[in-house]
């Protein structure tokens, strides 16, 4: 059986880092699913649908993304965001999951794993921020628009005319088949961040806090982190080299398989959704 007859639930939690959004489908043992900057919970729509037959699929929104509701000028560096995953799965009484993180989302399982192994039955990284790897080349000149005030005017410009966020200059990189994603997907990650001037601001610091000595503080954590791992790549990325795979898989003990896939870009978990759910399936199979 792959997947169920229902649908995704939206739903929402009080913790102490803010009402935190999420998208929940299926029963059983919890898989936790975190995406990265720019997107929320939608990036893993395929992998709720289709994995929900198996486990209690769960995709967060972070904070200052999607509608996860915060207080302005609190904490949202990628640190935060790992100890807000252990305040959601705190405040839902959830002891265990099967973390899954890809872009801003793996940093932040990688924190998150680092700090709370107990937490973690088994553990997925996609291609992602990785010791001192970020932020990319590739995504500076975003971050260094959005420093000068541009942010919004990118934004608003992008919802305006859904090929700017394709484009090779935006987002595009980010996918093997840009002109196969939906308006409605653009429609659904980006509207969030500019539903308020407030959103956008928190947006801000969000991108403004990007410091890569959060993961490296981590890596001791890393190196004796024994939960079951499997490291999963795609080879065509801009943002981050397969080399961060094996860097990964040599520094994680729990490191089971590690696998490449051809061709495939940072948001491959959206595009390549049927290999990565068997990938998934597989891995999560060998480690009950």
């Amino acid at each position: 059986m792959d997947g169920t007859t229902s649908s995704a639930v939206r739903r929402s939690v009080e913790t102490p880092s803010g009402r935190i959004s999420y998208l929940e489908q299926g029963a059983g043992p919890v898989a936790l699913f975190v995406h990265g900057v720019l997107l929320n919970s939608h990036l893993w729509r395929h992998q709720l649908a289709h994995l929900s037959d198996i486990r209690r699929c769960i995709a967060v929104d972070l904070l200052a993304h999607g509608d996860t509701e915060i207080t302005p000028d609190q904490d949202v560096s990628v640190t935060a965001n790992a100890n807000m995953l252990k305040e959601f799965l705190d405040a839902l009484n959830i002891e265990q999951v099967d973390l899954v993180g890809n872009d801003s989302g793996g940093g932040i399982a990688q924190i998150f794993a680092a700090l709370h192994p107990n937490r973690i039955r088994s553990f997925t990284l996609t291609n992602c921020d990785t010791h001192d790897n970020w932020p990319p080349e590739a995504f500076k000149p975003f971050l260094v628009m959005a420093a000068a005030g541009g942010l919004r005017g990118a934004l608003e410009g992008m919802l305006a005319d859904k090929s700017g966020y394709r484009s090779p200059q935006a987002l595009g990189p980010a996918y093997e088949r840009p002109e196969q994603l939906s308006d409605a997907s653009i429609e659904t990650y980006l509207r969030p961040l500019v539903r308020t001037e407030q959103r956008t601001r928190d947006f801000q610091r969000f991108l403004g806090a990007f410091d890569n000595s959060h993961t490296v503080a981590v890596e001791e954590k890393l190196k004796a982190l024994q939960a079951p791992t499997l490291i999963a790549w795609g080879t065509d990325d801009i943002y981050f080299d397969v080399e961060w795979s094996r860097w990964l898989a040599d520094t994680i003990p729990g490191t089971r398989e590690r696998v490449e896939f051809e061709g495939a870009r940072i948001f491959f978990p959206e595009e390549r959704w049927p290999e990565f759910n068997q990938a998934l399936r597989a891995h999560w199979h060998a480690s009950s």
